[in-house]
């Protein structure tokens, strides 16, 4: 008996050690973040674009390196990554959050879960990635932003910002309601999304209805079907065929082809 609990002692001792380090690296995580969640809030002061997203941009790379220092203290316990992932699983869902809304920012596109690993330094490592429901609640914090940001944009005189993220939630939401999500937090954060979605078509026609967009603006656009069709694709892609609304849905997305797909799909939401 004295034995077992000497060894007891002994793994309780190491795994102690082990979260201290993980803990330490995870508060230098959080003043990144901290740094990075100001510096993106200057996007709603009408700041200079370049200027706001090049100091954001620094931080990536810290937390970048950060990660990298993660990996290097969970090498040595190989088979352990989820036994420690709770300590740093709400940093990583802010961090991707606020690299999401950065490359929206630049892009106009979502960033995709292969995307998030790549600008992160996760994908080099085997045991060491990012986890697909953190990757999901992170994209669902990120639409948390874009209200406020169409509000802001309006208010500074820039009337086609509501067409932009109206098109960019209509298809993110429905992109994510391909998943069934049995994850309760992931489900919540998901419903959250209808809302950021109902204030963002809220400004939008308000903005129409006051006829302050410019002619020729619309929510139309006409590769929307492909990009669409490639979210959908994504997404089916993230969850095994069992996670998804019916068993024939994946294998459908595989023979056909991104714009069939699109037309399929936009045709089954729009009867929803």
């Amino acid at each position: 008996m004295e034995k077992q609990f000497n060894e007891f002692s002994i793994k309780l001792e190491e795994s102690g050690n082990l979260r201290e380090k993980i803990r330490a690296v995870s508060m230098e995580m959080e003043s990144a973040i901290r740094i990075m969640q100001s510096g993106l809030l200057m996007v709603h002061q009408s700041r200079p674009m370049p200027e706001v997203l090049e100091k954001a941009k620094f931080q990536i790379d810290v937390l970048k390196k950060l990660y990298g220092v993660l990996a290097d203290i969970l090498k040595d316990f190989p088979g352990q990554y989820y036994r420690y992932h709770g300590d740093w699983k709400s940093s990583t869902q802010t961090v991707v959050s606020l690299v999401a809304f950065l490359h929206w920012l630049e892009t106009g596109d979502l960033l995709m879960h292969s995307e998030a690993e790549e600008k992160l330094g996760l994908g080099s490592y085997s045991e060491f990635g990012l986890d697909i429901e953190d990757y999901l609640i992170g994209i669902c914090l990120m639409s948390n932003d874009l209200p406020r940001y169409v509000v802001n944009q309006v208010t500074a005189g820039d009337y086609d910002c509501p067409r932009k993220v109206l098109k960019f939630l209509t298809d993110l939401h429905a992109a994510f309601r391909m998943l069934n999500l049995r994850n309760d937090l992931l489900r919540k954060k998901f419903d959250g999304m209808k809302y950021d979605l109902r204030r963002v078509e809220e400004v939008f026609y308000d903005v129409k209805i006051r006829g302050l967009m410019t002619i020729g603006d619309s929510t139309e656009d006409p590769g929307r079907e492909a990009k669409v069709g490639a979210m959908v694709i994504f997404f089916l892609s993230l969850f095994p065929e069992d996670v998804l609304h019916g068993g024939g849905a994946h294998q459908q997305a595989k023979k056909l082809g991104v714009f069939e797909v699109a037309l399929i799909f936009n045709s089954w939401s729009n009867h929803q």
